[in-house]
């Protein structure tokens, strides 16, 4: 399934894959913004408009990769 979906997808559309509202994922892109990368949900900017790449949601919606390092 996650395979037919586009390589960039939109806020929206990654909302639904992530079963969250939009605002909650925009607000993920912003922490995402704000923490230089270090979290919240990857985007990048086409344009105007904040895109999610698939691979990105994808390693996102892995526990293990949103894990922090063991100290």
């Amino acid at each position: 399934m996650l395979d037919d979906l586009p390589l960039f997808l939109t806020v929206e559309q990654a909302a639904k894959v992530l079963q969250l509202g939009r605002s909650k994922t925009y607000e993920l892109t912003v922490e995402f913004d704000c923490s230089a990368g270090r979290s919240g949900l990857p985007f990048v900017w086409l344009g105007k408009q904040k895109r999610i790449p698939r691979t990105a949601l994808i390693r996102f919606m892995d526990p293990d990769c949103r894990r922090p390092p063991a100290a």
